[in-house]
């Protein structure tokens, strides 16, 4: 639906996006997402232990950080840091620019701004899920090459030679065996990630009058900001951690054989609530690390490349 068509409720006009618009937005999604999540490489290489290690179970983020560096030395917490920075170069320039794209045309479908205020929330979590699926595809095999390095030691020395050994003695089917776990992960932490820190500046700037919106300074933004992304990754990693911890169970090869629903039902139930949770707190420092440094980030390099801001439908009142 084209948006210049008219409409009886208040008609809007949508930014009209170029494709260099969409080069920047991939481009800063793809810069803050690599660095955010290499960076946190560590952080994740401890959560994996626990979730998958029986030498690991009841230990914290720091009893756990302890214990890798004495078993294994200090080098191994940045097991893994090849495909993370690869993987999540290409997953987050393709969710952030197609958060932005679907976005738009999920408003462009509501076709006036009463329409697209009031289903809001329903364009978020589209624009979120959608955007994320098509991210999975280019994260599925680097993610699943990343897991197999920090559960099994000693699988391969980096990126090439453990995705290169895993191709060859699984092939695809081996790369893509975590897809539907990793869908069932991504989904909801993308709808986490995007719709809460939405809301979160909405909840903000409905309670401001326009003059104090106006003269806000640059520190007052950057802690909003901050703030937000924080209580939205606190969001993502509650909403997601169930099915990366099964994750991590898929791609050491646990489970029954069978279809990937089967299994992915088998492993919950022996896991049970609590075996599902295992590691959730280092995972929500993690995410909530993650998930504001990114959007600090991604609108610092938007502005440096001179993209456009994002289409905004929050609630004014």
């Amino acid at each position: 639906m084209s948006s210049s068509k008219t409409h009886p409720n208040h008609p809007f006009v949508i930014p009209q996006f170029t494709s260099r618009d969409y080069q920047s937005f991939f481009l800063a999604g793809a810069l803050c997402a690599t660095i955010s999540h290499g960076a946190m490489t560590p952080i994740d290489v401890v959560k994996t232990r626990i979730q998958i290690d029986p030498s690991f179970k009841g230990h914290g983020f720091v009893s756990g950080t302890r214990l890798v560096i004495a078993k294994e030395g200090a080098s191994a917490l940045l097991t893994g840091f090849g495909p993370t920075a690869v993987g999540y170069l290409v997953q987050g320039g393709a969710k952030f620019a197609g958060y932005e794209y679907w976005k738009k045309r999920f408003v462009q479908i509501a076709g006036d701004q009463e329409s697209a205020v009031k289903y809001r929330t329903a364009i978020y979590l589209g624009a979120a899920s959608v955007a994320e699926f098509f991210a999975d595809i280019l994260l599925t095999p680097l993610e699943a090459t990343r897991i197999r390095l920090v559960s099994e030691r000693n699988y391969a020395t980096g990126l090439v030679s453990g995705f290169t050994r895993m191709a060859k003695e699984g092939g695809m089917r081996q790369l893509y065996a975590g897809f539907l776990p990793i869908l069932c992960k991504q989904i909801p932490y993308a709808i986490g990630q995007f719709t809460v820190n939405e809301f979160c500046h909405e909840l903000v700037y409905r309670n401001m009058s326009e003059s104090t919106k106006r003269s806000l300074s640059g520190t007052s933004k950057f802690g909003i900001a901050l703030g937000s992304g924080v209580i939205a990754g606190f969001a993502a990693a509650v909403l997601s951690h169930p099915a990366d911890t099964l994750l991590s169970q898929i791609n050491k090869g646990h489970g029954p054989t069978g279809s990937m629903a089967y299994r992915l039902a088998t492993l919950a139930r022996e896991a049970g609530f609590k075996g599902l949770f295992a590691g959730l707190g280092p995972r929500m420092i993690m995410t909530a690390g993650l998930v504001s440094s990114q959007f600090l980030m991604y609108g610092a390099i938007k502005d440096a490349l001179g993209a456009p801001p994002g289409l905004e439908i929050h609630k004014e009142d």
